[in-house]
């Protein structure tokens, strides 16, 4: 069986002070967590192991990541940032490549005004170097950036990229007309066709409304599924953002309940197999 993997998670110190995005009163968000709070869900679902990803935009927590990812069994990769603003960066990236546990990077694109700044002059040795250095990308944005990512994507054919969070859908507005949908499934159907990007099915329960239902999620979790097949896509709990609509529980509920049409090699792709060999976890 195909061990069960987490391929999107968090964990923060909000007191380190670099968590720029997270407002200070945020009653869920703006609070320690560690992996003894993960510790409970992951044993639950029979979870091996995860993927930390980067919640700031510092190389301080990158370093913090990996400190904790070597103080936990659980922790299989790390996902960190560099500045693709500053060349000299180069030396943070090859030094964090000799870490063990540490597989890529993942500029925050979504909180960037300048919706074609990945495709600057500057910030293109950034990609350069993630090749160079066999490490993966973390594509993280809105509908927005679909063009731009597969400009960009196009450009570095041999980058190992996966989508976080499928591109943002705003399944809130879906009921505002077929334009919500049909934009981005345009877009994510032109990456998946013409790209080798991965998909993580993560953080759509943050793009749908309070209350949201299995029918909510369904066409927007159908169509990544139907683009880019089971051996592309990788389940993630986006933990503890996912919180701000559902509990872990209830999201893992959620996404075995989509993918329950498929078979069981399927599902293992989706819930461990893409992940594993994507960032190429040792478990």
């Amino acid at each position: 069986m195909t061990p069960k993997i987490d391929a999107h998670q968090h964990y923060w110190e909000v007191s380190r002070g670099d968590y720029d995005w997270m407002s200070p009163d945020d009653p869920i968000l703006a609070r320690r967590y560690m992996p003894v709070d993960l510790a409970p869900s992951l044993e639950k679902h029979g979870i091996a192991r995860t993927v930390l990803v980067q919640a700031a935009a510092s190389v301080e927590e990158t370093e913090y990541m990996l400190g904790l990812a070597d103080a936990s069994e659980t922790v299989a990769a790390v996902v960190g940032w560099v500045d693709f603003e500053t060349p000299d960066h180069l030396r943070h990236l090859e030094r964090l490549a000799r870490h063990p546990k540490f597989v890529g990077v993942r500029p925050m694109i979504q909180d960037i005004p300048d919706v074609d700044w990945m495709l600057r002059d500057e910030v293109q040795w950034g990609y350069k170097a993630v090749i160079d250095l066999d490490l993966t990308f973390d594509a993280l944005g809105f509908p927005p950036h679909l063009e731009n990512f597969l400009t960009l994507l196009t450009r570095y054919p041999d980058m190992r990229v996966v989508i976080d969070h499928s591109m943002k859908p705003r399944i809130r507005d879906h009921a505002k007309g077929p334009e919500v949908f049909g934009q981005w499934a345009e877009g994510m159907s032109r990456l998946a066709e013409r790209t080798r990007a991965c998909c993580k099915l993560s953080g759509l329960v943050t793009e749908a409304a309070e209350g949201w239902t299995l029918d909510d999620l369904r066409p927007y979790a159908g169509h990544v599924l139907a683009a880019f097949g089971p051996e592309r896509v990788m389940w993630g709990s986006d933990w503890p953002v996912c919180q701000l609509r559902a509990s872990y529980d209830d999201w893992r509920a959620a996404a075995e309940a989509l993918m329950a049409p498929l078979n069981e090699q399927e599902r293992g792709e989706i819930f461990g197999g893409t992940a594993i060999r994507f960032y190429r976890l040792e478990v």
